[in-house]
């Protein structure tokens, strides 16, 4: 993991939205494999995959990691 990022904060941010993976991948077209990486820290969104993210949960692209 980049040092310049901290936590993945998509699992909560998705819990407090009440959606499922499955519903994220519908609404951005990101595999639910993928969005599992990012929620365990495994990868890093692209620039792309955060403003996806963050419009279907509607939040800010800053808001999906700590800093």
């Amino acid at each position: 993991m980049d040092p310049r990022f901290g936590r993945c904060l998509l699992r909560k941010l998705r819990k407090e939205k009440r959606i499922t993976q499955a519903e994220l991948e519908k609404r951005t077209g990101i595999s639910r494999v993928m969005i599992s990486r990012y929620e365990n820290n495994k990868d890093q969104m692209s620039l792309i995959n955060s403003k996806l993210i963050a419009d279907a949960l509607g939040v800010y692209v800053e808001d999906l990691y700590t800093w």
